[in-house]
């Protein structure tokens, strides 16, 4: 065991098997939050408003069918994940440094998403090679495993860069970052590729950009190519500038057995960690909730409002500028109430706003049909059940950010000290071990009831199981600064 320098005072703290480390600044909690903020993208643009929807859409030509293809991705990410996960980062715990496996992992990424470029539409003439839709899922796959595993060795940066007290203002700061680098990436995509054209504006291109070609999809797959490119040069910071763990000495082989014994021993003693456990155990349950929101839900509003690309570019970068709140409203109420409360209220705020979605459609409000003229004349969001529905997806961004780094500011009160590594491989399992349940429970609701909205109903069960178990979890209060 070593001692590192910890930002409270400059009081000394344990690391697992390492030497001592640089302490904490101010330049590397801001490293570490970009190299999130550039990660981020990956989700709100790929897998929720613009790509996915692209790909079942045009690529697949079946919503339904290439909703499942996508499910099943996941689910075999998730599967390899729950395998590999927990023993990978307790080998990081034991070897010592996380840059090295995260620049390969972001070197992964990279090339994945970027061969997402030759994805052109169904029956496209002229659309160059197209990858077969087996090779297509192995790469949804990868990147599901890839994007798991960049937010464990990511996660086990956050001590070391920022310092246990300044674990709140760098989780909050890395979530809000992330969605506000997602709204300028989806204002620059709106303007430079989906508008022009539809609109005429003397200051807009009277066509897309690069001469990119709309029939070929080009511009939704030439958008997976710059959140590779951002996702790569935003992590040279955190290379740069966040101190690593110093190398233990230990091979990988031995570091494989070391890493090995110790979650055996950490099962062994399962019982002297009982609130770390249960708290990785419920949010096991409520993460499927809100990775449930993440994949489904563009596809969700999607279909439930009729929406086509332009008004889903609109519609996300309205959420992901709410979303910047919710981060920033995270770190905040973690510091003024303690993570464990703030956890709880989002969860309770995030199941009536997603029992709500559940009774909006075009031509309904909350369960209620309407019918009425345009609010106006416009591009976008012209009537009330779109204003409406907008409305409750703004509160739900806000809420799921806030769930998302409250967890992880959480785990970092309750989880005994010198075992970060080890418990946030679980974090990690805690968040990726279950993911094929989402999507499977949406499609056997889907299926069985024939609407969206019956399918996305099992969310709202998982994330209140979730928020029940959280009842159970000992500490996680406001720590003084």
């Amino acid at each position: 065991m070593a001692l590192a320098a910890d930002e409270m005072g400059g009081r000394l703290v344990e690391t697992p098997h390492g030497r001592p480390l640089a302490p904490p600044s101010r330049g590397a909690t801001n490293a570490w939050a970009l190299a999130q903020a550039t990660r981020d993208p990956y989700v709100i643009l790929i897998s929720i408003y613009i790509f996915a929807p692209y790909f079942v859409t045009r690529v697949v030509g079946d919503p339904v069918a290439g909703q499942a293809m996508i499910a099943s991705a996941h689910k075999w990410g998730g599967w390899f994940v729950m395998l590999t996960a927990p023993l990978l980062g307790a080998m990081v715990d034991r070897l010592g440094p996380r840059k090295p496996g995260l620049a390969l992992v972001v070197a992964a990424m990279t090339g994945l998403l970027c061969a997402l470029w030759f994805s052109p539409p169904l029956g496209a003439i002229g659309g160059g090679y197209a990858l077969p839709f087996p090779v297509m899922m192995v790469i949804f796959g990868a990147l599901t495993v890839m994007i798991s595993y960049h937010e464990m060795l990511h996660n086990a940066l956050l001590i070391p860069a920022a310092g246990m007290a300044g674990t709140p203002r760098a989780s909050g700061l890395a979530l809000a970052g992330g969605n506000f680098m997602s709204v300028l990436m989806l204002i620059s995509v709106l303007f430079a590729f989906a508008l022009p054209g539809k609109v005429h504006w003397a200051w807009l291109p009277s066509a897309p950009l690069f001469g990119l070609d709309r029939a070929l999809g080009e511009p939704e797959r030439l958008t997976a190519v710059i959140v590779g490119v951002t996702l790569a040069l935003g992590a040279l910071p955190l290379f740069l500038f966040v101190p690593d763990m110093r190398r233990s000495g230990l091979s990988i082989a031995a570091a494989f057995r070391a890493g090995a014994g110790d979650l055996a021993a950490l099962v062994r003693g399962a019982r002297g960690h009982r609130d770390p456990l249960i708290f990785l155990g419920a949010r096991m349950i409520y993460t499927d909730g809100l990775t449930g929101i993440l994949i489904f839900g563009g596809l969700y509003a999607a279909g439930a409002m009729h929406w086509a690309t332009l008004q889903m570019i609109g519609y996300g970068i309205v959420l992901s500028i709410a979303a910047v709140i919710g981060g920033l409203l995270a770190g905040w109420l973690d510091m003024r109430i303690g993570p464990k409360l703030a956890v709880k209220l989002e969860l309770a705020l995030l199941i009536v706003m997603q029992t709500l979605t559940l009774g909006m459609a075009r031509d309904r409000i909350l369960f209620q049909p309407y019918v009425g003229p345009p609010l106006w004349k416009g591009a976008m969001f012209t009537t009330l059940p779109e204003i409406v529905f907008l409305g409750i997806g703004c509160i739900i961004a806000i809420t799921v950010t806030a769930a998302y780094a409250s967890s992880r500011t959480l785990l970092t009160r309750v989880a005994p000290e010198g075992k970060t590594g080890i418990f946030f491989g679980l974090y990690v399992l805690s968040g990726t071990a279950t993911m094929w349940l989402g999507p499977l429970l949406v499609q056997i609701a889907t299926s069985r009831w024939h609407t969206q909205a019956a399918g996305m109903a099992p969310i709202v069960g998982m994330l209140a199981v979730g928020l029940g178990a959280l009842f159970l979890v000992r500490g996680g209060g406001r720590v003084a600064s």
